[in-house]
């Protein structure tokens, strides 16, 4: 059973700057959003695992999958809407639904725009998605990042994330070999 429906708004809050920011599970109607967040955080070079854009075609695709595990209970997403406009999107998924040896394991994602970034929108993102997880019934999350990634280690850490492990140069951004790092925290 989900814990939250598409569309459904989990709260409001105040970012740094005085912009009003409402959080709320993903819906169909943010398909342009999801499409220029994407390719936004590729043009950035932000430290993702996708390097090209994304077309309407797979976005499509992929917010279809998100909707529907959202629907199946597997998968915590909510979206940061500011003016009217997606400017973070945020999920925990859960690692494996299928398999009840690991199904109280869920994986955290946060992916933020540029312009959105310094304003607490992440912390806030962190914490609601941590209360959802254990509303779930989620008993462990983990994560994966980029070494190079500083002010994300520093959101996960001060959330009670703990380094659990490292991939000496498992990713290969533009040619550069960069670490990466696996936090984890019981709910």
């Amino acid at each position: 059973m989900p814990v939250l429906r598409p569309g459904e708004v989990y709260k409001e809050v105040v970012l740094r700057d005085g912009r009003k920011a409402v959080l709320r599970v993903p819906e169909w109607g943010d398909l342009d959003d999801f499409l220029g967040l994407i390719n936004g955080l590729v043009d950035e070079h932000a430290d993702i695992l996708r390097s090209t854009h994304s077309t309407r075609g797979e976005e499509v695709e992929w917010l279809a999958d998100r909707l529907t595990a959202i629907e199946k209970g597997s998968l915590i997403a909510l979206v940061a809407e500011v003016n009217g406009r997606v400017v973070a999107s945020s999920d925990v998924a859960q690692r494996t639904p299928e398999n009840p040896q690991h199904n109280h394991v869920g994986v955290l994602g946060i992916a933020i725009l540029k312009t959105a970034r310094g304003l607490g929108l992440g912390k806030v993102l962190m914490d609601s998605l941590l209360k959802l997880s254990k509303k779930a019934g989620l008993k462990i999350i983990i994560l994966d990042m980029f070494a190079t990634n500083k002010v994300a280690r520093r959101l996960y850490e001060k959330a009670g994330f703990v380094e659990v492990g490292k991939i000496p140069k498992a990713i290969n951004q533009h040619g550069k070999y960069i670490d990466l790092i696996r936090f984890a925290i019981e709910t």
